[in-house]
């Protein structure tokens, strides 16, 4: 609730959030602050397509599409899965970058031809690195936000509070604090902040709180720090998936228009 305080919304897709005291348009990088709930206050939203959508996706699509090679009838908490395989997974995903524009991109490109892939597998990859490279790719690409939505703000990001669903899971957390060189502060209960939200404006509504209190209310399950030791793979693995979105860019064009 207070100016300049990001949060990251993971689930389907996901988008990087923050209230600012002033209503503005970045057209190049497809930004703008709209009026919200608070009056005289300001929502800067930008937005990816398609986050846990991709795990949904590897999940129903690849890992338990219903076909001859599914031999379980019940399906297990996959994603507590993936969690536990990607955390034995180093950080690089072994080689493995996936781009993670399954259903086009909004921000901080608008281009609906572009689709996801798995760049750089060899024989030596496993399912293991793929699953890591899903988490790594959804990182990536909201580390490649981060940098217009601080720009949008005229200051740096220091920390982010991440809920939706995507923030139940301890080692995406670490990865998106590793890749994104912020702290990441893991909301309690993540996957009820509408629910929450939408009762603190009922609250306010009523006079039984201001928005000024809503940020001591907030509660915090765990804080997540960047790993220095990850940092260099982690630069290396951004300046090559960048350099994929220019690469392939007209290529998708090609085959998706």
């Amino acid at each position: 609730m207070e100016d300049f305080a990001p949060h990251l919304y993971v689930g389907t897709s996901s988008w990087l959030a923050a209230h600012v005291p002033f209503k503005k348009t970045d057209l190049l990088a497809l930004l703008a602050s709209v009026p919200c709930a608070m009056p005289q206050r300001y929502l800067l939203t930008a937005l990816q397509a398609t986050a846990g959508g991709n795990l949904t996706f590897l999940r129903d699509n690849i890992l338990y599409h219903k076909d001859e090679l599914l031999l379980e009838e019940n399906v297990p908490d996959v994603f507590k899965i993936m969690d536990k395989i990607a955390a034995r997974v180093p950080a690089g995903s072994n080689g493995v970058i996936y781009t993670p524009w399954i259903w086009g991109e909004r921000a901080p490109v608008d281009d609906r031809t572009l689709r996801a892939g798995l760049y750089n597998l060899s024989l030596h990859n496993t399912r293991a690195d793929i699953i890591r490279a899903f988490l790594e790719g959804i990182a990536f690409n909201t580390r490649w936000l981060l940098d217009p939505f601080q720009k949008f703000m005229g200051r740096k990001v220091e920390k982010i509070n991440v809920v939706g669903g995507g923030g139940n899971s301890d080692v995406w957390c670490q990865i998106f604090a590793d890749v994104m060189n912020v702290e990441i502060r893991q909301v309690q209960d993540p996957i009820q902040a509408n629910a929450r939200g939408a009762a603190w404006i009922a609250a306010v509504g009523l006079g039984e709180i201001a928005f000024g209190d809503v940020p001591g209310l907030v509660e915090f399950r765990h804080t997540y720090t960047p790993a220095s030791e990850t940092r260099a793979a982690y630069d290396e693995r951004f300046a090559v998936f960048t350099q994929i979105y220019k690469q392939m860019k007209g290529i998708y064009n090609r085959l998706n228009k």
